[in-house]
């Protein structure tokens, strides 16, 4: 028998939280509460888990942001961040601190066990992935290692950052659409906006430096190389 998927789930309001976890039980995951943002950086660092489920507005001093991000300085579990407020920049900052998908309340449970489902398709995908090694200038990919260096040194990727460049990389060259990119890097039943895919370039960007060749093609989308 396969090993369960663990799963920790960060909300306060204890009714969401416990519809989730049962939910994601159904699905055979292996699911650990907490309703802080200290507990949750807790269990994560005594149970290593396989994806993070992640609300915004959390009492105490260590809100949904501040969790990822701390989440983030040390590990690339795999993050769905929810909210219950539907603000771009509030996207738009959650993307940029490493977060992998975005659920607004109120929300379906089923569509979120689906998210969450994809969420860790591709984060295994990316894990499994042998491709060879990439090198642009200072950068070197190791898609079997699922390991990114630049100058040398280790820069961590999520699961969805490292998918989005993989996909650059098999069409290196080639103008694409935010369509296409979306239809290559993330899975075929995500929902969302295509403004995630510049969101996420600009992470690439701003981890891998100028020395990777992505450039925005104007009208279109973007290019590797």
């Amino acid at each position: 028998m396969s090993e369960k998927t663990v799963i920790v789930v960060v909300e306060d309001d204890p009714n969401i939280a416990d519809l989730v976890d049962m939910y994601l039980r159904g699905d055979d995951h292996r699911v650990y509460q907490a309703s802080t943002g200290e507990k949750a950086l807790d269990i994560i660092g005594q149970r290593s888990p396989d994806l993070v489920i992640l609300d915004i507005g959390l009492p105490g001093h260590i809100d949904g942001f501040e969790c990822c991000r701390r989440i983030r300085a040390s590990s690339d579990v795999p993050v769905i961040m929810l909210t219950a407020r539907d603000d771009e920049i509030d996207r738009v900052v959650g993307f940029e601190l490493g977060a992998d998908d975005y659920v607004t309340k109120p929300f379906s449970p089923r569509e979120l066990a689906a998210r969450v489902k994809a969420v860790l398709r591709r984060s295994r995908t990316s894990h499994d992935s042998t491709s060879s090694v990439h090198e642009f200038g200072k950068v070197v990919i190791d898609s079997s290692r699922r390991e990114a260096l630049v100058g040398g040194d280790p820069t961590p990727l999520t699961a969805q950052e490292f998918s989005l460049l993989l996909f650059l990389i098999e069409n290196c060259g080639f103008a694409l659409s935010r369509r296409q990119i979306l239809d290559g890097a993330w899975e075929a039943d995500w929902v969302g906006d295509e403004r995630t895919v510049d969101v996420h370039v600009r992470q690439l960007r701003r981890k891998l430096g100028p020395d990777l060749p992505l450039s925005t093609v104007s009208g279109t989308g973007y290019r590797l190389g």
